[in-house]
């Protein structure tokens, strides 16, 4: 487990996860990439920040659970940027993804904040 990885997405959470992001690429809006997903946490415009568990170097998002926290921001951890980057539609990996606006998948993404464990 990286030193970046402070709360145990839920396993069961995180296929939800994806699907959740996949929906909302289509009908809201989504920030990816270390650089992106960072702004949208300073501006508090990301509702849902989730970073894959197996970046290298963990310096480059090291950054981000520390800046949700202090934003009040929830966020979640699936274990691969391959993962995350299939289901925002791209055909790299992505390190980060935030949400911004969530379109069609607003309840679903109320729904996994609800579940996610508070980080400490």
């Amino acid at each position: 487990m990286p030193k970046y990885v402070d709360i145990e997405t839920p396993k069961d959470l995180v296929p939800q996860i994806l699907e959740m992001l996949s929906v909302a690429k289509e009908s809201g809006k989504v920030k990816k990439g270390i650089n992106e997903t960072t702004k949208a946490i300073e501006r508090k415009t990301a509702q849902l920040v989730v970073i894959a568990e197996d970046v290298t170097p963990e310096e480059i998002v090291v950054h981000i659970p520390m800046l949700c926290k202090e934003k009040g921001i929830p966020y979640a951890f699936v274990p691969a940027k391959t993962e995350l980057g299939k289901a925002i539609g791209l055909k790299v990996p992505t390190s980060s993804v935030a949400v911004e606006n969530a379109g069609g998948a607003t309840e679903k993404l109320q729904d996994i904040v609800k579940k996610l464990p508070k980080a400490k």
